[in-house]
């Protein structure tokens, strides 16, 4: 939900001065503060993360579970200020270690994975959506804990996500940007 505007458009700069307990995004300047969590994302979260984190052990490409700040620069802002795009998506993974510095991410990451609550259906399946294809997101899953799927999106080579593949419970995925990487489904939903 956006806070009500009493500034024309946020950056990166104000993003920085905003309490660190507080979990805030920022999309085309409009500050998001994002819920707090529930048991039952965390533990999708976890899961999906686990298998991640321990396949990459020793690989170049890292895995970082929210919070984690990412800037979704283009690579023309030249301080803080020109910065309109800050999310903190749940699971982000990065293969550029350039792109990484003490505060995150700077510029696109290799993937994102965003777990749909209620509060954010509409900015996870429209606005993230188009926003990450724009800037150059490889792979886009959505998790939704309430039906057990999830959705995967793949950037083509016309810079546009392709047709959407769905996948259950019961189905294992294999990563598009790391093929030799599946993750089980099956234990990500495992109790839920």
């Amino acid at each position: 939900m956006p806070i009500p505007e009493s500034k024309e458009k946020y950056t990166y700069a104000d993003y920085l001065t905003w309490p660190e307990e507080e979990r805030w995004e920022i999309i085309d300047g409009v500050p998001y503060m994002q819920a707090a969590p529930s048991t039952v994302h965390q533990e999708i979260l976890m899961e999906i993360s686990r298998q991640i984190a321990n396949h990459l052990k020793d690989k170049s490409c890292k895995v970082y579970p929210a919070p984690f700040c990412v800037r979704l620069t283009k690579g023309d802002e030249i301080s803080n200020e020109d910065i309109k795009k800050v999310v903190e998506p749940d699971i982000t993974i990065v293969c550029d270690k350039s792109k990484v510095d003490e505060k995150g991410c700077n510029g696109a990451p290799d993937m994102i994975v965003e777990i749909i609550s209620p509060s954010s259906i509409k900015t996870d399946r429209i606005i993230k959506f188009n926003m990450y294809e724009k800037v150059g997101v490889k792979e886009y899953w959505i998790v939704e804990p309430e039906v057990k799927i999830v959705s995967v999106f793949v950037l083509q080579e016309n810079g546009r996500y392709g047709r959407q593949e769905v996948y259950s419970e019961e189905d294992q995925i294999t990563l598009n940007i790391i093929p030799d990487l599946t993750i089980n489904l099956k234990l990500v939903f495992t109790g839920i």
